[in-house]
C-alpha cells in the first residue's frame, strides 16, 4: 500500500512535461488521479495508460485554460469522474498548467500579458476555489512556481511577474485553511527538460552555460520535481505550508569555484 493510498488528487496540465511525472509519482503512492489536459487528448490518454499499466487509477479531463467556461468544465469531469471510482471529495490539488513568454518588456502585448495572468495566476486561483467545498480536511494544494520570481531573466519577464504572483498565494490561504488542516506551498522548478523547454534544451551551448549555474551541475528532469511535489502530498508533508520550496539543483547560490 502507498502513503497516498485511498487518496484523491487532481493535476493541472497532468498530460506532459512535470505534469505527467507528478501525476504518475501519486498514482504510484496510491492515489486515484484526475490528469487534466487543454487539448493534446494523446498525452492524456497516454499519461492515463501508463498509470493503469502500472496498476494505478487515473480518468482525464479536458477544459482549455484560457477559454471561458473552462474551470466549470474542469470540474463537471472532476466530479463525475470521481464518483464514478466511488472516491468522496478531493485530497490533493497540483496547479501545474502554465503558459511561457520568451518577449522582453518592449515586446510584451496587452494580449499575451493578459494571456500570462489569465493562466498562471487567475485560473490556478478560481481551481483553487472550486475546489474547496470538494477538498477534504487534511487535504493538499500544492502551486508550481518557478525560480524566475528570483531570477532577473530579461526575455521572461511576463512570465516572472505571473510566477511571483502564483506564488504570492501560498502563505494567505495557508494561513486561511491551517486549521482544516490543509496545507498550502509552491513548488519552484529551475530549469527542467520537458517539451515546453526543449527549444533551449537541446542547444548544448546553452545547456553548458545553464549547467555552469547550478549546483549540482545539471538541468532537471521533470521526476525530480515530482519527487518533491510527492512528499508534500503525503504524510510526511503535513508540518510545511505557506512555503516556497526552490526545486532547481541550487541554481545561483553563487560563483562556482572550480577545486
Amino acid at each position: 500500500m502507498g502513503e497516498l493510498s485511498g487518496k484523491t488528487a487532481l493535476v493541472t496540465g497532468g498530460s506532459r512535461g512535470i505534469g505527467r511525472a507528478v501525476a504518475l509519482r501519486l498514482a504510484g503512492e496510491g492515489a486515484l488521479v484526475c490528469v487534466h489536459y487543454g487539448g493534446n487528448e494523446d498525452a492524456a490518454e497516454e499519461s492515463v495508460a501508463r498509470i493503469r499499466d502500472t496498476g494505478g487509477r487515473a480518468f482525464a479531463v479536458r477544459a482549455r485554460f484560457g477559454e471561458d467556461g473552462a474551470v466549470d468544465r474542469l470540474f463537471e469531469g472532476l466530479t463525475a469522474g470521481l464518483a464514478e471510482h466511488g472516491a468522496n471529495g478531493l485530497d490533493i490539488l497540483v496547479n501545474n498548467a502554465g503558459v511561457a513568454s520568451v518577449s522582453p518588456v518592449g515586446q510584451v502585448t496587452e494580449e499575451e500579458f493578459g494571456r500570462l495572468l489569465s493562466i498562471n495566476v487567475s485560473t490556478p486561483f478560481f481551481v483553487i476555489q472550486r475546489a474547496l467545498p470538494l477538498l477534504n480536511d487534511g487535504g493538499r494544494i500544492i502551486n508550481m512556481g518557478s525560480t524566475a520570481s528570483r531570477f532577473a531573466v530579461t526575455t521572461q519577464i511576463g512570465y516572472t511577474i505571473s510566477k511571483a504572483a502564483l506564488e504570492s498565494m501560498a502563505p494567505s490561504l495557508a494561513n486561511e485553511l491551517g486549521r482544516r488542516g490543509i496545507t498550502v506551498n509552491t513548488v519552484a522548478p529551475g530549469a527542467v527538460r520537458t517539451d515546453m523547454t526543449a527549444g533551449y534544451t537541446s542547444i548544448p551551448e546553452v545547456v553548458a552555460g545553464l549547467e555552469a549555474m547550478v549546483a549540482l551541475g545539471r538541468l532537471g528532469e521533470p521526476e525530480d520535481v515530482a519527487d518533491v511535489v510527492g512528499f508534500l502530498a503525503g504524510p510526511r508533508g503535513r508540518w510545511v505550508t505557506g512555503q516556497t520550496v526552490d526545486v532547481s539543483g541550487g541554481t545561483y547560490l553563487g560563483p562556482i569555484v572550480p577545486a
